[in-house]
């Protein structure tokens, strides 16, 4: 049988770096890809790999920043106004600003009183 040859990309895992699931399901962000528009027909195999890599980039990033606000605020625990405050601080979230604004929250600071724990 046949081997997989030294720059065939199995060996080093792919476009990825790894050769298990990716952290994002590629056929749901397909069908995502396929509704945002009445032109998009066809996409390409690497497309929802790119996607999957940027959302998970883009998740990655806002947790950070959220995480540190809640770290200023001296607490273990983060919480939507976290993340409200990290997208209004930072200027490359500025498209993000009018929805977490907007998302229902109370103007008293009451709202949901449950959130994330993370330890590192």
């Amino acid at each position: 049988m046949r081997q997989a040859g030294m720059f065939s990309g199995i060996h080093s895992g792919g476009v990825s770096g790894r050769t298990g699931p990716h952290l994002l399901p590629l056929a749901r962000i397909k069908k995502i890809m396929k509704r945002s528009g009445k032109d998009v027909k066809m996409i390409s195999g690497e497309a929802p790999i790119i996607f999957s890599k940027t959302c998970v980039l883009f998740i990655e990033e806002l947790t950070l920043r959220s995480w540190s606000v809640t770290l200023k605020g001296k607490r273990r625990m983060l919480h939507k106004d976290d993340v409200s405050e990290a997208v209004e601080m930072t200027d490359i979230f500025d498209f993000l600003v009018d929805t977490v604004t907007n998302s229902g929250c109370r103007e008293d600071g009451g709202g949901a009183k449950e959130g994330l724990i993370m330890e590192r």
